[in-house]
């Protein structure tokens, strides 16, 4: 990238590195629905600023899951949307009295704990009990994510046993998960955080997040249905075991 367009302290190298990730790690959620935007994440926390980290990465996943949903639109299930969006509100509302209470290694531990029993036990698929079910999904998961902002792991974790269609269920992950990182940006924005500096960064990383989101969904057509869910099931357990792993770093 033109080092011009760049803010000073980003060098054309590591924007460059940031714009060949995110073709990747989108094509990776597109394809499995999660595992992407935490990937991208780890990588934007060693070359971002802190002040800036959270705001630039909410941008881009909110175009990736965007454009999933663009494109994987005709799969989308808004019988469970529509009741998830109402529980993701009230989940907001409970979450916004309690964000600054509680120690990050403490939600980290209960957090990759969810996940993990969630990812592993033999639960009732809570896309079984209707419209309740993803309502009570959108409540939770809403709530976790203002904490620790692991939104489509969380989303994952209930939905994976809620669509026996993978297609289905990743353009349902990419919806609910756009519209969780869209409360999140227009936060930034009445918080005023300036991003002016990061906005071409930004333009570039969705234009390749795009063409990784047509790659994924590709391969997520051509991809077995058992070992679609074998990746799914292995990247929940992976990123809950990391999750516990610091958390109980962090309480002892």
């Amino acid at each position: 990238m033109d080092a011009s367009l760049l803010p000073p302290d980003l060098a054309a190298g590591t924007a460059l590195l940031l714009v060949v990730a995110s073709f990747f790690t989108s094509a990776a959620t597109a394809a499995f629905g999660i595992g992407g935007g935490l990937s991208l994440l780890a990588i934007m926390s060693t070359v971002l600023p802190v002040a800036v980290l959270i705001p630039v990465h909410g941008l881009v996943q909110l175009a990736s899951n965007l454009g999933r949903v663009l494109v994987q639109r005709r799969a989308v299930s808004y019988r469970a949307l529509v009741p998830f969006l109402s529980g993701a509100a009230l989940g907001a509302l409970i979450g916004a009295r309690f964000v600054v209470t509680l120690p990050e290694a403490v939600l980290q531990t209960t957090l990759g704990a969810f996940i993990l029993i969630l990812a592993l036990a033999k639960l009732p698929a809570i896309g079984r009990i209707g419209p309740p079910g993803f309502a009570f999904a959108g409540l939770v998961t809403t709530f976790l994510s203002m904490f620790v902002g692991a939104t489509a792991p969380i989303n994952a974790a209930f939905f994976a046993k809620a669509f026996d269609d993978r297609s289905e269920l990743v353009a349902t992950l990419a919806a609910t998960t756009f519209l969780q990182h869209l409360f999140k940006s227009l936060a930034f924005f009445a918080l005023g955080v300036g991003l002016a500096a990061y906005a071409p960064l930004i333009a570039a990383m969705i234009v390749t997040g795009f063409a990784g989101t047509l790659a994924g969904t590709a391969l997520l057509k051509r991809i077995d249905e058992r070992l679609f869910r074998f990746v799914l099931t292995a990247i929940l357990v992976v990123i809950s075991l990391d999750l516990l792993r610091r958390g109980l770093t962090g309480l002892l």
